[in-house]
């Protein structure tokens, strides 16, 4: 094997785990009990929507039910970057003047959270680069970022001649600079939480699958120990929400694939060609998406799109795996050509797994559904996670309160999707449509 391609992995765990990790999970839960609000899965949607909820209506009995340990998931093996917006948008000055204010304002009741409460997390405000690849691609970005000002939305443009101050990436035309948004260790965040909600009466049970969901005016939950009869249920557990019987015709599961560096040091750093802390990622319809983590590791995720599960979308680990390790030295290939100088050494982590999408690409699903209307969910936020999974939390909060009116104008607020056709031809035109996505250039942001 090529050494420049060579794997040094460990196991299948998050970049972000620290390696002090003295982290103290909840006991599962072994006693049926009662509660007003369920939330299933400990992720970034659960955490936000526990937090929000318990503040805004301590009176309510809540109980957060982890399948494994809080942030296990995709939340907690993101590529780390808080990012506005919402793929999906449509093209109206007022609507893309709110999407942003909503989405800046949740990336600052993150770090005010983290403030409030004197969080030990790894997180910063550095802005993240939105590359161009293509001479159109720049001119489009270019007239985009003067449009967006003419709406009082603060970018800028980099031009190929000075993105080098930032870093150095081969082949860059230039590139969209949103100083207001940053990154965040998700791990560090969302175990933070934990003793947070407690605090706040949060029932946390963690190493609890949920097994079934049984609506009624009472939602019954099944776990491996005991039930949970609940008024109300949140499903917060995105690309594994189908298993609970949920979606399974509207979103599929796409392979995630993340990869990390080990620490290099500022001489490193500087001869790949990186010497500020922006984050970035690159216009391909593909995208990839880079991070310089506070410890000096270079985290970066995307690459090729691929539909790798199975016959009826069997989110297996298997599945993961199968094509994890080719998936991965493509994806290295191309952060090779950005920036030559990562080309060489191995990697320390790599993480495969799924999350969830949908056929009109739109970056998340948020709303209420059930006879009786009390099923809430947030799912499914192709590339923007960690923002408009907190922000899933924020609007479910106040849809549960009975006062949403504000959100409903996002598209992602009880949308209406098209179904995926039953097999066989869910999977050939899933395949189809992430081969087709695969190829090609975004200009601008979505």
């Amino acid at each position: 094997m090529d050494p420049a391609h060579r794997l040094d992995l460990d196991g299948n765990l998050s970049a972000w785990l620290p390696a002090r990790s003295n982290d103290h999970p909840q006991p599962a839960l072994r006693a049926s009990i009662r509660a007003d609000v369920a939330i299933v899965g400990g992720g970034f949607t659960g955490i936000s929507t526990a937090y929000n909820l318990s503040r805004r209506c301590p009176e309510k009995r809540i109980v957060l039910l982890e399948a494994r340990h809080l942030a296990n998931g995709a939340s907690g093996r993101s590529g780390g970057q808080m990012l506005n917006w919402i793929y999906g948008t449509a093209p109206d000055p007022d609507l893309i003047r709110y999407t942003y204010q909503v989405t800046r304002s949740t990336i600052d009741a993150v770090f005010e959270t983290i403030a409030a409460h004197s969080l030990a997390v790894s997180c910063s405000r550095g802005g993240v680069l939105h590359v161009q690849t293509t001479a159109r691609g720049a001119e489009a970005a270019h007239a985009q970022v003067e449009q967006l000002g003419q709406l009082g939305i603060p970018l800028e443009y980099v031009r190929r001649t000075q993105l080098g101050s930032w870093v150095d990436i081969r082949g860059a035309h230039g590139a969209i600079l949103d100083r207001s948004e940053g990154q965040i260790n998700g791990v560090e965040y969302l175990r933070a939480m934990r003793s947070v909600l407690l605090e706040q009466g949060v029932a946390i049970y963690e190493d609890t699958p949920v097994l079934r969901v049984r609506e009624g005016r009472t939602v019954e939950l099944t776990t491996p120990g005991a039930q949970v009869h609940a008024a109300s249920v949140v499903l917060a557990a995105n690309a594994y929400t189908p298993r609970l019987g949920y979606f399974g015709s509207t979103v599929f599961p796409v392979i995630c694939r993340i990869a990390a560096t080990p620490p290099l040091s500022d001489a490193e750093l500087e001869r790949a060609g990186w010497r500020a802390g922006a984050a970035w990622s690159d216009d391909t319809l593909q995208l990839l998406y880079v991070t310089r983590t506070e410890e000096g590791r270079i985290v970066f995720g995307g690459g090729p799109s691929g539909y790798r599960y199975q016959y009826g979308s069997r989110t297996t680990s298997r599945a993961s795996r199968e094509r994890g390790s080719e998936d991965l030295r493509t994806m290295r290939q191309l952060l090779g050509r950005y920036l030559p100088g990562l080309t060489g050494g191995p990697l320390a982590h790599h993480w495969t797994g799924p999350v969830a999408m949908n056929v009109r690409g739109l970056s998340g699903m948020i709303g209420v559904r059930g006879e009786h209307r009390n099923v809430f969910y947030g799912l499914g936020y192709s590339g923007h996670g960690i923002v408009l999974a907190n922000l899933a939390g924020r609007i479910l909060t106040d849809r549960i309160a009975g006062d949403d009116h504000a959100w409903r104008r996002l598209p992602i607020v009880q949308p209406c999707l098209p179904p995926i056709p039953p097999e066989p031809l869910r999977w050939a035109g899933i395949r189809l449509y992430m081969g087709l996505l695969g190829g090609g250039h975004r200009e601008g942001l979505w």
